[in-house]
Protein backbone atom coordinates (compact mmCIF):
# COMPACT_ATOMS: atom_id res chain seq x y z
CA UNK A 1 0.00 0.00 0.00
CA UNK A 2 2.83 2.41 0.85
CA UNK A 3 4.43 1.74 -2.50
CA UNK A 4 1.18 2.39 -4.36
CA UNK A 5 0.69 5.67 -2.51
CA UNK A 6 4.27 6.66 -3.29
CA UNK A 7 3.86 5.84 -6.99
CA UNK A 8 0.60 7.77 -7.24
CA UNK A 9 2.06 10.88 -5.61
CA UNK A 10 5.22 10.63 -7.71
CA UNK A 11 3.25 10.53 -10.97
CA UNK A 12 1.08 13.47 -9.86
CA UNK A 13 4.10 15.62 -8.95
CA UNK A 14 6.01 14.68 -12.10
CA UNK A 15 3.04 15.40 -14.36
CA UNK A 16 2.38 18.72 -12.61
CA UNK A 17 5.97 19.93 -12.89
CA UNK A 18 6.20 18.81 -16.51
CA UNK A 19 2.99 20.59 -17.45
CA UNK A 20 4.40 23.82 -16.01
CA UNK A 21 7.22 23.65 -18.56
CA UNK A 22 5.05 22.49 -21.46
CA UNK A 23 2.24 24.99 -20.94
CA UNK A 24 2.20 28.09 -23.17
CA UNK A 25 -1.18 29.43 -22.05
CA UNK A 26 -0.48 30.14 -18.38
CA UNK A 27 -3.48 28.08 -17.28
CA UNK A 28 -1.60 25.30 -15.49
CA UNK A 29 0.50 27.70 -13.46
CA UNK A 30 -2.60 29.04 -11.75
CA UNK A 31 -3.22 25.64 -10.18
CA UNK A 32 0.18 23.97 -10.16
CA UNK A 33 2.67 26.80 -9.72
CA UNK A 34 3.27 25.82 -6.08
CA UNK A 35 4.89 22.57 -7.21
CA UNK A 36 7.90 24.46 -8.56
CA UNK A 37 8.24 26.43 -5.34
CA UNK A 38 8.51 23.34 -3.10
CA UNK A 39 11.55 22.01 -4.96
CA UNK A 40 14.55 21.97 -2.62
CA UNK A 41 17.02 24.30 -4.35
CA UNK A 42 14.45 26.88 -5.54
CA UNK A 43 13.03 27.04 -2.01
CA UNK A 44 16.55 27.49 -0.63
CA UNK A 45 17.36 30.32 -3.05
CA UNK A 46 14.01 31.98 -2.37
CA UNK A 47 14.72 31.72 1.40
CA UNK A 48 11.42 29.90 1.86
CA UNK A 49 11.92 28.82 5.47
CA UNK A 50 8.58 26.99 5.69
CA UNK A 51 9.26 24.74 2.68
CA UNK A 52 12.85 23.98 3.72
CA UNK A 53 11.72 23.13 7.26
CA UNK A 54 9.03 20.78 5.97
CA UNK A 55 11.43 19.02 3.58
CA UNK A 56 14.09 18.57 6.28
CA UNK A 57 11.50 17.31 8.77
CA UNK A 58 10.08 14.86 6.21
CA UNK A 59 13.60 13.54 5.51
CA UNK A 60 14.37 13.08 9.22
CA UNK A 61 11.07 11.27 9.69
CA UNK A 62 10.70 9.16 6.53
CA UNK A 63 14.07 9.25 4.76
CA UNK A 64 14.64 10.56 1.24
CA UNK A 65 10.95 10.63 0.39
CA UNK A 66 11.55 13.94 -1.44
CA UNK A 67 13.77 12.18 -4.00
CA UNK A 68 11.21 9.49 -4.78
CA UNK A 69 8.06 11.65 -4.81
CA UNK A 70 8.63 15.38 -5.26
CA UNK A 71 11.78 15.65 -7.40
CA UNK A 72 10.91 15.30 -11.13
CA UNK A 73 14.47 14.27 -11.95
CA UNK A 74 14.16 11.24 -9.70
CA UNK A 75 10.81 10.17 -11.15
CA UNK A 76 11.95 10.52 -14.75
CA UNK A 77 14.92 8.23 -13.99
CA UNK A 78 12.48 5.53 -12.87
CA UNK A 79 10.60 5.94 -16.16
CA UNK A 80 13.81 5.72 -18.18
CA UNK A 81 14.81 2.60 -16.29
CA UNK A 82 11.48 0.94 -17.05
CA UNK A 83 11.83 1.81 -20.73
CA UNK A 84 15.32 0.34 -20.71
CA UNK A 85 14.01 -2.94 -19.34
CA UNK A 86 12.13 -3.52 -22.61
CA UNK A 87 15.45 -4.04 -24.35
CA UNK A 88 16.77 -6.53 -21.77
CA UNK A 89 16.34 -10.25 -21.40
CA UNK A 90 13.41 -11.57 -19.38
CA UNK A 91 15.54 -12.30 -16.33
CA UNK A 92 16.98 -8.80 -16.32
CA UNK A 93 13.53 -7.23 -16.72
CA UNK A 94 12.39 -8.66 -13.40
CA UNK A 95 15.65 -8.08 -11.53
CA UNK A 96 17.47 -5.27 -13.31
CA UNK A 97 19.72 -3.91 -10.53
CA UNK A 98 22.53 -5.06 -8.25
CA UNK A 99 24.17 -3.84 -5.09
CA UNK A 100 27.17 -1.53 -5.48
CA UNK A 101 29.20 0.23 -2.79
CA UNK A 102 28.82 3.99 -2.46
CA UNK A 103 31.28 6.14 -4.42
CA UNK A 104 31.60 8.53 -1.51
CA UNK A 105 34.60 10.47 -2.79
CA UNK A 106 32.73 11.42 -5.97
CA UNK A 107 29.53 12.31 -4.12
CA UNK A 108 31.19 14.67 -1.70
CA UNK A 109 33.51 16.12 -4.34
CA UNK A 110 30.51 17.10 -6.45
CA UNK A 111 28.77 18.51 -3.38
CA UNK A 112 31.88 20.53 -2.51
CA UNK A 113 32.13 21.93 -6.04
CA UNK A 114 28.44 22.82 -5.93
CA UNK A 115 28.78 24.69 -2.63
CA UNK A 116 31.88 26.57 -3.83
CA UNK A 117 30.16 27.51 -7.09
CA UNK A 118 27.06 28.59 -5.19
CA UNK A 119 29.03 30.85 -2.84
CA UNK A 120 31.27 32.21 -5.60
CA UNK A 121 28.29 32.98 -7.83
CA UNK A 122 29.35 30.65 -10.66
CA UNK A 123 25.83 30.23 -11.96
CA UNK A 124 26.73 27.98 -14.89
CA UNK A 125 28.16 25.24 -12.66
CA UNK A 126 25.26 25.50 -10.23
CA UNK A 127 22.81 25.20 -13.12
CA UNK A 128 24.58 22.12 -14.52
CA UNK A 129 24.48 20.25 -11.20
CA UNK A 130 21.06 21.29 -9.86
CA UNK A 131 18.54 18.46 -10.46
CA UNK A 132 15.40 20.60 -10.83
CA UNK A 133 17.16 22.92 -13.29
CA UNK A 134 18.50 20.00 -15.33
CA UNK A 135 15.03 18.53 -15.64
CA UNK A 136 13.60 21.95 -16.50
CA UNK A 137 16.02 22.34 -19.39
CA UNK A 138 15.09 18.89 -20.71
CA UNK A 139 11.38 19.64 -20.45
CA UNK A 140 11.73 23.10 -22.01
CA UNK A 141 14.08 22.23 -24.87
CA UNK A 142 13.21 18.61 -25.66
CA UNK A 143 9.66 17.93 -24.49
CA UNK A 144 7.96 21.28 -25.13
CA UNK A 145 8.59 21.33 -28.92
CA UNK A 146 6.86 17.95 -29.19
CA UNK A 147 3.96 19.29 -27.09
CA UNK A 148 3.70 22.40 -29.30
CA UNK A 149 3.84 20.31 -32.46
CA UNK A 150 0.94 18.20 -31.17
CA UNK A 151 -0.98 21.40 -30.38
CA UNK A 152 -0.42 22.68 -33.92
CA UNK A 153 -1.69 19.40 -35.37
CA UNK A 154 -4.86 19.72 -33.28
CA UNK A 155 -5.18 23.38 -34.31
CA UNK A 156 -5.02 22.42 -38.00
CA UNK A 157 -7.65 19.70 -37.53
CA UNK A 158 -9.87 22.02 -35.50
CA UNK A 159 -9.61 24.74 -38.16
CA UNK A 160 -10.85 22.35 -40.81
CA UNK A 161 -13.81 21.60 -38.58
CA UNK A 162 -14.38 25.37 -38.21
CA UNK A 163 -13.46 25.25 -34.54
CA UNK A 164 -10.93 27.49 -32.81
CA UNK A 165 -10.50 25.57 -29.58
CA UNK A 166 -6.78 25.39 -30.41
CA UNK A 167 -4.53 27.98 -31.99
CA UNK A 168 -1.23 27.71 -33.83
CA UNK A 169 1.98 28.59 -31.98
CA UNK A 170 5.52 29.06 -33.28
CA UNK A 171 8.13 26.40 -32.55
CA UNK A 172 11.67 27.72 -32.47
CA UNK A 173 15.00 26.86 -30.86
CA UNK A 174 15.58 29.32 -28.04
CA UNK A 175 19.28 28.53 -27.65
CA UNK A 176 21.52 26.02 -29.41
CA UNK A 177 24.01 25.62 -26.55
CA UNK A 178 21.25 25.09 -24.00
CA UNK A 179 19.55 22.58 -26.30
CA UNK A 180 22.79 20.63 -26.68
CA UNK A 181 23.31 20.55 -22.91
CA UNK A 182 19.71 19.40 -22.39
CA UNK A 183 20.15 16.65 -24.99
CA UNK A 184 23.46 15.54 -23.46
CA UNK A 185 21.90 15.50 -19.98
CA UNK A 186 19.02 13.38 -21.25
CA UNK A 187 21.38 10.91 -22.97
CA UNK A 188 23.67 10.54 -19.94
CA UNK A 189 20.73 10.23 -17.56
CA UNK A 190 19.09 7.60 -19.76
CA UNK A 191 22.31 5.57 -19.92
CA UNK A 192 22.84 5.67 -16.15
CA UNK A 193 19.18 4.88 -15.40
CA UNK A 194 19.07 1.91 -17.77
CA UNK A 195 22.40 0.62 -16.51
CA UNK A 196 21.69 0.66 -12.78
CA UNK A 197 18.76 2.82 -11.73
CA UNK A 198 19.36 5.97 -9.75
CA UNK A 199 23.09 6.34 -10.22
CA UNK A 200 22.69 10.07 -10.82
CA UNK A 201 20.71 10.56 -7.61
CA UNK A 202 23.23 8.72 -5.45
CA UNK A 203 26.50 9.78 -7.07
CA UNK A 204 26.10 13.15 -8.80
CA UNK A 205 23.09 15.02 -7.42
CA UNK A 206 24.16 17.48 -4.68
CA UNK A 207 20.62 17.72 -3.29
CA UNK A 208 20.51 13.93 -2.95
CA UNK A 209 23.84 13.96 -1.11
CA UNK A 210 22.63 16.60 1.36
CA UNK A 211 19.36 14.78 2.02
CA UNK A 212 21.30 11.51 2.29
CA UNK A 213 23.27 12.91 5.22
CA UNK A 214 19.97 13.62 6.97
CA UNK A 215 18.37 10.31 5.94
CA UNK A 216 20.94 8.37 7.98
CA UNK A 217 19.11 9.56 11.08
CA UNK A 218 15.57 9.05 9.78
CA UNK A 219 13.03 7.80 12.33
CA UNK A 220 11.45 5.25 9.97
CA UNK A 221 13.68 3.03 7.82
CA UNK A 222 13.39 -0.19 5.83
CA UNK A 223 14.84 -3.02 7.93
CA UNK A 224 15.68 -6.67 7.12
CA UNK A 225 14.76 -9.29 9.72
CA UNK A 226 17.63 -11.87 9.67
CA UNK A 227 15.42 -14.56 11.21
CA UNK A 228 12.99 -14.42 8.28
CA UNK A 229 15.37 -13.55 5.43
CA UNK A 230 16.06 -16.50 3.13
CA UNK A 231 18.87 -14.72 1.25
CA UNK A 232 17.02 -14.81 -2.07
CA UNK A 233 18.48 -11.44 -3.06
CA UNK A 234 15.27 -10.10 -4.64
CA UNK A 235 15.40 -6.95 -2.55
CA UNK A 236 18.91 -6.11 -3.75
CA UNK A 237 18.15 -6.92 -7.39
CA UNK A 238 15.08 -4.67 -7.32
CA UNK A 239 16.69 -1.76 -5.45
CA UNK A 240 16.96 1.16 -7.88
CA UNK A 241 19.36 2.90 -5.46
CA UNK A 242 21.73 -0.11 -5.36
CA UNK A 243 21.95 0.33 -1.60
CA UNK A 244 20.89 -3.09 -0.19
CA UNK A 245 23.60 -5.59 0.74
CA UNK A 246 21.28 -8.52 1.49
CA UNK A 247 24.16 -10.79 2.47
CA UNK A 248 24.90 -8.53 5.43
CA UNK A 249 21.25 -7.52 6.02
CA UNK A 250 22.45 -3.94 5.56
CA UNK A 251 21.04 -0.77 3.98
CA UNK A 252 22.99 2.31 2.96
CA UNK A 253 20.35 4.75 4.21
CA UNK A 254 22.17 7.73 2.73
CA UNK A 255 21.32 6.37 -0.73
CA UNK A 256 17.94 4.75 -0.01
CA UNK A 257 15.14 6.80 -1.62
CA UNK A 258 12.33 5.10 0.33
CA UNK A 259 10.63 3.78 -2.79
CA UNK A 260 9.26 0.60 -1.16
CA UNK A 261 10.19 -1.67 -4.07
CA UNK A 262 12.24 -3.97 -1.82
CA UNK A 263 9.33 -4.48 0.58
CA UNK A 264 6.91 -5.27 -2.24
CA UNK A 265 9.10 -8.04 -3.74
CA UNK A 266 10.01 -9.76 -0.44
CA UNK A 267 8.06 -13.03 -0.19
CA UNK A 268 9.33 -14.06 3.22
CA UNK A 269 7.99 -11.00 5.08
CA UNK A 270 11.55 -10.17 6.15
CA UNK A 271 11.42 -6.50 5.16
CA UNK A 272 9.53 -3.85 7.09
CA UNK A 273 9.43 -0.08 7.17
CA UNK A 274 9.74 0.71 10.86
CA UNK A 275 11.54 2.54 13.64
CA UNK A 276 14.47 0.80 15.36
CA UNK A 277 15.67 1.62 18.83
CA UNK A 278 19.39 1.43 19.62
CA UNK A 279 18.91 -1.90 21.40
CA UNK A 280 17.06 -3.36 18.42
CA UNK A 281 19.76 -2.10 16.09
CA UNK A 282 22.51 -3.80 18.16
CA UNK A 283 20.50 -7.02 18.22
CA UNK A 284 20.12 -6.87 14.47
CA UNK A 285 23.87 -6.51 13.98
CA UNK A 286 24.54 -9.43 16.35
CA UNK A 287 22.11 -11.67 14.48
CA UNK A 288 23.70 -10.71 11.17
CA UNK A 289 27.14 -11.68 12.44
CA UNK A 290 25.85 -14.96 13.84
CA UNK A 291 24.44 -15.88 10.44
CA UNK A 292 27.70 -15.21 8.58
CA UNK A 293 28.50 -18.91 8.15
CA UNK A 294 25.01 -19.61 6.89
CA UNK A 295 25.38 -16.83 4.35
CA UNK A 296 28.67 -18.29 3.08
CA UNK A 297 27.13 -21.74 2.72
CA UNK A 298 24.13 -20.45 0.82
CA UNK A 299 26.40 -18.39 -1.41
CA UNK A 300 28.42 -21.48 -2.29
CA UNK A 301 25.23 -23.41 -3.06
CA UNK A 302 23.95 -20.67 -5.30
CA UNK A 303 27.28 -20.54 -7.13
CA UNK A 304 27.16 -24.31 -7.69
CA UNK A 305 23.60 -24.21 -9.06
CA UNK A 306 24.55 -21.32 -11.34
CA UNK A 307 27.49 -23.26 -12.76
CA UNK A 308 25.30 -26.30 -13.35
CA UNK A 309 22.69 -24.26 -15.19
CA UNK A 310 25.24 -22.50 -17.34
CA UNK A 311 24.84 -23.66 -20.94
CA UNK A 312 26.67 -21.86 -23.75
CA UNK A 313 24.25 -23.06 -26.40
CA UNK A 314 21.18 -21.68 -24.61
CA UNK A 315 22.96 -18.39 -23.93
CA UNK A 316 23.90 -18.04 -27.60
CA UNK A 317 20.31 -18.74 -28.65
CA UNK A 318 18.96 -16.07 -26.25
CA UNK A 319 21.52 -13.57 -27.51
CA UNK A 320 20.44 -14.23 -31.12
CA UNK A 321 16.78 -13.70 -30.20
CA UNK A 322 17.62 -10.45 -28.38
CA UNK A 323 19.69 -9.23 -31.33
CA UNK A 324 16.85 -9.97 -33.76
CA UNK A 325 14.38 -8.15 -31.50
CA UNK A 326 16.62 -5.07 -31.28
CA UNK A 327 17.15 -5.09 -35.05
CA UNK A 328 13.40 -5.23 -35.67
CA UNK A 329 12.71 -2.36 -33.27
CA UNK A 330 15.49 -0.24 -34.81
CA UNK A 331 14.28 -0.86 -38.36
CA UNK A 332 10.68 -0.03 -37.42
CA UNK A 333 11.78 3.21 -35.76
CA UNK A 334 13.84 4.27 -38.79
CA UNK A 335 10.95 3.53 -41.17
CA UNK A 336 8.50 5.50 -39.04
CA UNK A 337 10.88 8.47 -38.79
CA UNK A 338 11.49 8.40 -42.56
CA UNK A 339 7.76 8.31 -43.32
CA UNK A 340 7.10 11.21 -40.97
CA UNK A 341 9.91 13.27 -42.51
CA UNK A 342 8.63 12.59 -46.06
CA UNK A 343 5.08 13.54 -45.07
CA UNK A 344 6.28 16.75 -43.46
CA UNK A 345 8.42 17.67 -46.50
CA UNK A 346 5.49 17.00 -48.83
CA UNK A 347 3.22 19.17 -46.69
CA UNK A 348 5.77 22.00 -46.76
CA UNK A 349 6.04 21.77 -50.55
CA UNK A 350 2.27 22.12 -50.87
CA UNK A 351 2.14 25.30 -48.81
CA UNK A 352 1.20 28.26 -51.01
CA UNK A 353 3.38 31.29 -50.41
CA UNK A 354 1.35 34.47 -50.02
CA UNK A 355 4.19 36.99 -50.46
CA UNK A 356 3.07 37.93 -53.98
CA UNK A 357 6.40 37.00 -55.48
CA UNK A 358 8.28 39.92 -53.93
CA UNK A 359 11.74 39.77 -52.42
CA UNK A 360 12.28 37.49 -49.43
CA UNK A 361 11.88 39.02 -46.00
CA UNK A 362 15.20 39.00 -44.19
CA UNK A 363 15.09 37.78 -40.63
CA UNK A 364 16.11 40.13 -37.86
CA UNK A 365 19.49 39.72 -36.19
CA UNK A 366 20.16 40.49 -32.54
CA UNK A 367 22.36 43.57 -32.03
CA UNK A 368 25.51 43.49 -29.93
CA UNK A 369 24.35 44.92 -26.63
CA UNK A 370 26.84 46.41 -24.22
CA UNK A 371 24.68 45.29 -21.28
CA UNK A 372 22.33 42.26 -21.42
CA UNK A 373 18.67 42.92 -20.64
CA UNK A 374 17.17 41.16 -17.62
CA UNK A 375 13.38 40.79 -17.30
CA UNK A 376 11.23 43.15 -15.21
CA UNK A 377 11.17 42.00 -11.60
CA UNK A 378 14.77 40.77 -11.67
CA UNK A 379 15.94 44.09 -10.16
CA UNK A 380 19.17 43.77 -12.09
CA UNK A 381 21.94 41.49 -13.27
CA UNK A 382 23.33 40.83 -9.78
CA UNK A 383 20.06 39.58 -8.30
CA UNK A 384 19.53 37.39 -11.35
CA UNK A 385 23.00 35.86 -11.08
CA UNK A 386 22.63 35.14 -7.35
CA UNK A 387 19.21 33.49 -7.47
CA UNK A 388 18.67 32.03 -10.94
CA UNK A 389 19.28 28.29 -11.46
CA UNK A 390 18.62 28.42 -15.23
CA UNK A 391 15.65 26.06 -15.02
CA UNK A 392 14.11 27.70 -18.14
CA UNK A 393 10.61 27.89 -16.64
CA UNK A 394 10.31 31.60 -17.43
CA UNK A 395 11.68 30.98 -20.93
CA UNK A 396 9.03 28.30 -21.52
CA UNK A 397 6.25 30.53 -20.20
CA UNK A 398 7.14 33.71 -22.14
CA UNK A 399 4.28 34.14 -24.66
CA UNK A 400 6.11 36.76 -26.72
CA UNK A 401 9.32 34.87 -27.48
CA UNK A 402 11.41 37.50 -25.72
CA UNK A 403 13.18 35.42 -23.08
CA UNK A 404 15.93 33.04 -24.14
CA UNK A 405 18.98 31.40 -22.51
CA UNK A 406 22.08 33.52 -22.26
CA UNK A 407 25.35 32.38 -23.86
CA UNK A 408 27.59 34.57 -21.71
CA UNK A 409 30.12 32.84 -19.44
CA UNK A 410 28.97 34.51 -16.25
CA UNK A 411 25.24 34.16 -16.97
CA UNK A 412 25.28 30.95 -19.00
CA UNK A 413 21.77 29.54 -19.60
CA UNK A 414 20.14 32.19 -17.40
CA UNK A 415 17.30 34.11 -19.08
CA UNK A 416 18.10 37.21 -21.09
CA UNK A 417 15.87 39.31 -23.33
CA UNK A 418 16.05 39.91 -27.06
CA UNK A 419 13.45 41.31 -29.42
CA UNK A 420 13.81 39.55 -32.78
CA UNK A 421 10.55 37.58 -32.46
CA UNK A 422 8.52 39.84 -30.18
CA UNK A 423 8.68 42.48 -27.47
CA UNK A 424 7.95 42.61 -23.75
CA UNK A 425 4.32 43.67 -23.68
CA UNK A 426 3.41 45.96 -20.77
CA UNK A 427 0.32 43.89 -19.93
CA UNK A 428 2.30 40.63 -19.50
CA UNK A 429 3.97 39.71 -16.20
CA UNK A 430 3.99 35.92 -16.53
CA UNK A 431 7.74 35.41 -16.01
CA UNK A 432 7.60 37.15 -12.64
CA UNK A 433 4.69 34.96 -11.58
CA UNK A 434 6.30 31.60 -12.39
CA UNK A 435 9.88 32.06 -11.09
CA UNK A 436 10.27 29.81 -8.01
CA UNK A 437 13.67 31.08 -6.83
CA UNK A 438 13.15 34.83 -6.46
CA UNK A 439 15.43 35.64 -9.41
CA UNK A 440 12.41 37.40 -10.93
CA UNK A 441 10.31 38.91 -8.18
CA UNK A 442 6.50 38.97 -8.50
CA UNK A 443 5.47 42.16 -10.25
CA UNK A 444 1.99 43.52 -10.94
CA UNK A 445 1.09 44.80 -14.38
CA UNK A 446 0.75 48.33 -13.01
CA UNK A 447 4.16 48.23 -11.34
CA UNK A 448 5.80 46.81 -14.45
CA UNK A 449 4.99 49.90 -16.52
CA UNK A 450 7.14 51.95 -14.15
CA UNK A 451 10.20 49.65 -14.26
CA UNK A 452 12.99 50.70 -16.60
CA UNK A 453 15.02 47.64 -17.63
CA UNK A 454 16.89 49.49 -20.39
CA UNK A 455 16.64 52.35 -22.85
CA UNK A 456 16.34 52.62 -26.62
CA UNK A 457 19.32 53.72 -28.73
CA UNK A 458 18.92 55.10 -32.28
CA UNK A 459 21.39 54.05 -34.97
CA UNK A 460 21.08 56.41 -37.94
CA UNK A 461 23.17 54.10 -40.15
CA UNK A 462 20.15 51.78 -40.54
CA UNK A 463 17.24 54.25 -40.32
CA UNK A 464 14.94 53.98 -43.35
CA UNK A 465 14.17 57.73 -43.76
CA UNK A 466 17.88 58.48 -44.06
CA UNK A 467 18.78 55.46 -46.20
CA UNK A 468 15.78 55.05 -48.52
CA UNK A 469 14.42 58.58 -48.36
CA UNK A 470 10.90 57.55 -47.30
CA UNK A 471 9.00 58.40 -44.14
CA UNK A 472 8.58 55.76 -41.44
CA UNK A 473 7.92 56.59 -37.78
CA UNK A 474 7.03 52.99 -36.89
CA UNK A 475 9.00 53.13 -33.63
CA UNK A 476 7.19 56.23 -32.38
CA UNK A 477 3.73 54.90 -33.31
CA UNK A 478 4.18 51.69 -31.32
CA UNK A 479 6.05 52.97 -28.27
CA UNK A 480 3.72 52.18 -25.30
CA UNK A 481 5.37 54.74 -23.01
CA UNK A 482 5.49 57.63 -25.49
CA UNK A 483 9.27 57.85 -25.14
CA UNK A 484 9.96 58.32 -28.88
CA UNK A 485 9.15 61.49 -30.81
CA UNK A 486 9.67 62.14 -34.53
CA UNK A 487 11.51 65.35 -35.40
CA UNK A 488 12.69 66.77 -38.76
CA UNK A 489 16.00 65.32 -39.91
CA UNK A 490 17.03 68.83 -41.03
CA UNK A 491 16.48 71.35 -38.21
CA UNK A 492 16.27 74.18 -40.77
CA UNK A 493 13.63 72.45 -42.88
CA UNK A 494 10.36 71.59 -41.12
CA UNK A 495 9.22 69.55 -44.15
CA UNK A 496 12.23 67.24 -44.14
CA UNK A 497 11.80 63.56 -43.36
CA UNK A 498 11.33 62.83 -39.66
CA UNK A 499 13.75 60.80 -37.54
CA UNK A 500 13.22 59.39 -34.01
CA UNK A 501 14.45 60.99 -30.81
CA UNK A 502 14.42 58.92 -27.62
CA UNK A 503 13.51 60.31 -24.21
CA UNK A 504 15.55 58.00 -21.98
CA UNK A 505 13.72 59.14 -18.85
CA UNK A 506 10.43 57.75 -20.17
CA UNK A 507 11.71 54.67 -22.02
CA UNK A 508 11.16 51.41 -20.12
CA UNK A 509 13.14 49.17 -22.51
CA UNK A 510 10.20 47.02 -23.62
CA UNK A 511 11.67 46.58 -27.11
CA UNK A 512 8.54 47.43 -29.11
CA UNK A 513 10.55 49.90 -31.19
CA UNK A 514 13.31 47.39 -31.90
CA UNK A 515 10.94 44.56 -32.76
CA UNK A 516 8.66 46.60 -35.03
CA UNK A 517 11.39 48.54 -36.83
CA UNK A 518 11.18 47.54 -40.52
CA UNK A 519 14.95 47.84 -41.05
CA UNK A 520 16.71 44.53 -41.77
CA UNK A 521 18.72 42.63 -40.67
CA UNK A 522 19.57 45.03 -37.82
CA UNK A 523 16.98 47.37 -36.41
CA UNK A 524 17.69 51.08 -36.62
CA UNK A 525 16.72 51.35 -32.98
CA UNK A 526 17.63 48.85 -30.29
CA UNK A 527 17.59 48.51 -26.50
CA UNK A 528 20.58 48.62 -24.18
CA UNK A 529 20.06 46.96 -20.81
CA UNK A 530 20.64 48.40 -17.35
CA UNK A 531 22.78 46.67 -14.74
CA UNK A 532 20.29 47.85 -12.13
CA UNK A 533 16.64 48.43 -12.93
CA UNK A 534 15.14 51.84 -12.24
CA UNK A 535 11.68 53.05 -11.38
CA UNK A 536 10.27 55.97 -13.33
Amino acid sequence: MLRKIRLTLAVVFWAGITLLFLDFTGIFHTWLGWMAKIQFLPALLAANVVVITVLVAATLLLGRIYCSVVCPMGVVQDMMSRIGRLFRSKSKRKSPYSYSPAVSWLRYTVLGLFIVAFIAGIGALVALLAPYSSYGRMASNLFQPVWLWGNNVLAALAERAESYSFYHVDIWMKGLSTWLIAAATFAILFFLAVRNGRTYCNTVCPVGTVLGLLAKYAWFKPVIDPDKCIQCGKCSRNCKASCIDFQKYAFDYSRCVTCGDCISVCRSDALHYQHLSKAQHRSLLYTAQANAEKIAARKAAVRKRTEEKANPAVAAKKEAVDTARRTLITATTIMAATSLANAQRKAEEEVVKMDGGYADIIEKVAPKRGTPITPPGAKGARNMALHCTACQLCVSECPNGVLRPSTGWTTFMQPTMSYETGYCRPECNRCSQVCPTGAIRPLTVEAKTAVQIGHAVWNKAYCIPLIDGVSCGNCARHCPSGAIQMVPSDPDDANSLSIPVVNEERCIGCGACENLCPARPLSAIYVEGHEMHREI
